[in-house]
């Protein structure tokens, strides 16, 4: 759905410019769900707990600089050494022993999930095809310029960095933005128009001065 722009005259007759293209909540646009409650911070221990697992992860791997099968064979030789003391000491506190609980996922689900991942890559290509065309110029240049973005952000950074950074930014925009709506959408949609009067003047002097051939007449 395209973005519309609304300019609503203040007090001090500057207009103010806000965003009309959604009618849903920030948490209905991202899912209504269990996500959307962690992402929006409404559970804060469980947002809190799964920022600083990232973060464990991030300092581990990129400045510690820990080996993945080291850590893996750490974390497996605690765990067996903790069941251990807990199989031996139980008897003298009266404990139970510890038991592991069966886990069991069904065909169905593994199907379920194996669809959803199909269908998620296929619109994926899809859409990336459709920009490819080049089609829509303007898409077709903003897409290339991320991705140049991407890569020379990505030359800077390691790959954990890089994913730490992503997810931090998934885990904090939603609730900033959520708290400064108003503020944000002003600012995007201000920043629209500025886009768009560059393109156009993009458009005039360079796009519209490329030559191009002949356009073909389909005979029915």
């Amino acid at each position: 759905m395209p973005l519309h722009f609304q300019s609503d005259s203040s007090d001090d007759d500057r207009p103010t410019i806000r965003l009309s293209h959604r009618h849903r909540s920030v948490h209905k646009l991202l899912g209504g769900r269990k996500v959307a409650d962690i992402l929006l911070w409404r559970n804060r221990n469980l947002s809190a707990g799964i920022l600083a697992g990232a973060t464990l992860v991030w300092f581990l791997f990129d400045v510690v600089e820990y080996n993945i099968v080291t850590l893996l064979c750490h974390i497996a030789l605690l765990g067996m050494l903790l069941l251990f003391i807990w199989l031996n000491a139980a008897p003298l506190f009266d404990r139970p022993p510890p038991q592991i609980p069966e886990v069991i996922v069904s065909e169905h689900a593994f199907r379920e999930i194996a669809l959803t991942i199909h269908y998620k890559l296929a619109h994926f290509v899809s859409v990336l095809y459709d920009i490819s065309c080049g089609k829509d110029l303007k898409k077709f240049l903003l897409v290339i310029g991320s991705l140049w973005i991407l890569a020379a952000v990505g030359d800077t950074c390691s790959f954990t960095t890089l994913l730490y950074v992503g997810f931090l930014c998934a885990l904090t925009l939603p609730a900033l933005y959520e708290r400064y709506e108003a503020e944000v959408d002003h600012l995007v949609a201000k920043g629209g128009e500025d886009l768009k009067r560059f393109y156009k003047k993009v458009d005039s002097n360079v796009l519209n001065k490329i030559p191009r051939g002949p356009v073909k007449t389909k005979v029915h």
